[in-house]
């Protein structure tokens, strides 16, 4: 690592812990003007994943941070209108269409490597005949284009797919939207406004915009959360920090160099906190490391951990509340049923916060009541029970 810059202040673990829940929307009032629009361009990348169990990720999102949005009109904030498109980003993710440029180091990185993990038999002609359709019919998914896989698991793409994802990684065409959960491709030159479809940016220009971008998304952050946003090394973070507008800061108990957003420091943290489950892959606490050191909270997808190794279950949604982590629920749906499947609260205050969250959780996916299944505190539990069927939403 460099040297860099003294810290301008030095904050409290709190201030911290409160800083990041500011900018990631989940402090203070919510900006319902900018809908779910304003929220992605707030956040800079919204994580998508094939699971659903309450609703997909991406949608879970703008629900925890708006309330209740309706999910359709979830689905066309993202993708009608051209304001967005799916890149790697921390993963997969929805993108502003405003950042297309600032990906330009990336698609570039995947040109000079000249081939993805999957090996195209013939590149030329697979990548010139799927321009071609695009350019003739419009936007088409791998299936429109003649099928994804060989008919043997997953990973066993056919040359179609290898090829639509190769222009996609090298920005020839764009995910414009998903339907079905499958990916529909457009040409880059039709689907990006004009002004924006360049790669004229140095890679410098490009990282320094990303690293400006998580700082503000994070409100205060290590490199290595820096880097984690977008997924970049911790090398291009130290190459660009110095001119990316964020100041360096201490924060107590970090023992690590942070730097912070200037406006976010400027700005007194006030505001009311909000109540909900969060989607495990949620960029509040899609970092473990940071999660723990900000929130003392563990935090692990175990959706893909064998189920006789699972803790708190295959979906655990953490439960925030007061700026804090309290818990977490993994929730599945039963008919009309909410079922919290496993359930886990930190102590007897997280009770009416937990059942505050499953009630309005169970309402958005148009569930009339909650039933709790286990949990690793049989008090606390009952003490929820008691609670939902205060309000007449337990079920058997």
């Amino acid at each position: 690592m460099t040297k860099h810059a003294p810290p301008v202040t030095t904050l409290s673990a709190d201030d911290a812990r409160r800083l990041a829940l500011r900018a990631q929307g989940l402090l203070g009032a919510p900006d319902r003007r900018g809908g779910v629009r304003g929220l992605l361009r707030h956040l800079g990348a919204v994580q998508l994943d094939t699971i659903s169990v309450l609703a997909r990720s991406h949608e879970l999102i703008p629900y925890a941070r708006l309330g209740a949005v309706g999910r359709p009109a979830v689905e066309a904030a993202y993708w009608s209108g051209g304001h967005a498109f799916e890149y790697w980003s921390h993963a997969a993710c929805v993108l502003p269409i405003e950042e297309w440029p600032h990906f330009a180091f990336r698609r570039r990185a995947f040109r000079a490597r000249g081939h993805r993990w999957h090996v195209m038999k013939d590149p030329e002609r697979s990548c010139a005949a799927i321009l071609d359709r695009l350019r003739a019919e419009g936007p088409l998914t791998s299936t429109d284009l003649g099928g994804a896989k060989n008919g043997g698991p997953w990973w066993d793409w056919s040359e179609t797919k290898i090829a639509v994802e190769w222009l996609l990684d090298t920005g020839e065409v764009v995910c414009v939207e998903r339907r079905g959960w499958k990916r529909v491709y457009d040409l880059a030159e039709r689907a990006v406004p004009g002004a924006l479809l360049h790669d004229d940016l140095s890679d410098a220009e490009c990282v320094r915009r990303l690293v400006t971008l998580a700082g503000r998304s994070l409100g205060v952050a290590t490199r290595s959360d820096l880097a984690d946003y977008h997924r970049l090394k911790g090398e291009q973070v130290d190459s660009v920090i110095a001119d990316s507008g964020l100041v360096p800061v201490e924060v107590a108990g970090w023992g690590k160099p942070a730097w912070a957003d200037p406006d976010a420091l400027a700005a007194p943290v006030r505001g009311r906190h909000r109540t909900t489950l969060l989607s495990p892959f949620d960029s509040l606490v899609w970092d473990r490391a940071r999660t723990e050191r900000v929130f003392g909270f563990t935090h692990r997808l175990e959706a893909y951990v064998p189920k006789p190794k699972r803790v708190h279950g295959y979906f655990a949604m953490p439960l925030l509340s007061g700026g804090r982590l309290l818990g977490r629920v993994d929730p599945a749906r039963d008919g009309g049923t909410l079922v919290a499947r496993q359930l886990s609260m930190s102590g007897p205050a997280a009770v009416a916060p937990m059942t505050r969250a499953l009630l309005e959780a169970a309402s958005w996916v148009g569930c009339d009541t909650v039933r709790v299944e286990r949990s690793d505190n049989a008090r606390l539990a009952d003490a929820v029970r008691t609670e939902l069927a205060a309000e007449g939403r337990l079920s058997a």
